[in-house]
């Protein structure tokens, strides 16, 4: 697998259902705060997890879904771009870790954001699904 130097959405996924392609995917869905495709990004149910700076740890989709909700309705803008990362995997799971760099913005202030960033996909019925890494919150 080939990788871009960075991923911000705006890439042209291969189309060929890969990984990568539901990583791009992904920083398309949360650039453009799509809630319905962020939904088709992520695993169904309790099993996935997110934890980060801007929204704290969340467990489940729904409230993942909530987290991305209340930012996406909010007054600050947040768009971001994995760069710096490096991808392990196979036909079944495929990690990617790296950076988030971008930024933060309310009518008040700009943040610029540098965040450290895991990325798990599990393919689950022939379509690659984020869910967390089975090492982190067990």
């Amino acid at each position: 697998m080939s990788l871009p130097a960075e991923i911000s959405g705006k890439e042209s996924p291969a189309g060929d259902g890969s990984a990568l392609d539901a990583l791009i995917d992904f920083y398309r869905s949360f650039n453009a705060s799509d809630l319905n495709a962020l939904a088709a990004n992520w695993a169904d149910g309790e099993a996935p997890s997110m934890d980060n700076p801007i929204g704290g740890i969340r467990r489940g989709w729904p409230a993942i879904r909530e987290g991305y909700a209340k930012l996406f309705s909010g007054p600050a803008i947040v768009r971001v771009a994995f760069h710096d990362f490096v991808a392990q995997g196979n036909n079944d799971f495929h990690l990617f870790v790296g950076r988030e760099k971008g930024y933060c913005e309310t009518p008040a202030v700009r943040l610029e954001l540098r965040i450290r960033t895991s990325r798990w996909f599990v393919k689950m019925r022939g379509v690659w699904r984020q869910t967390p890494s089975p090492w982190v919150y067990r």
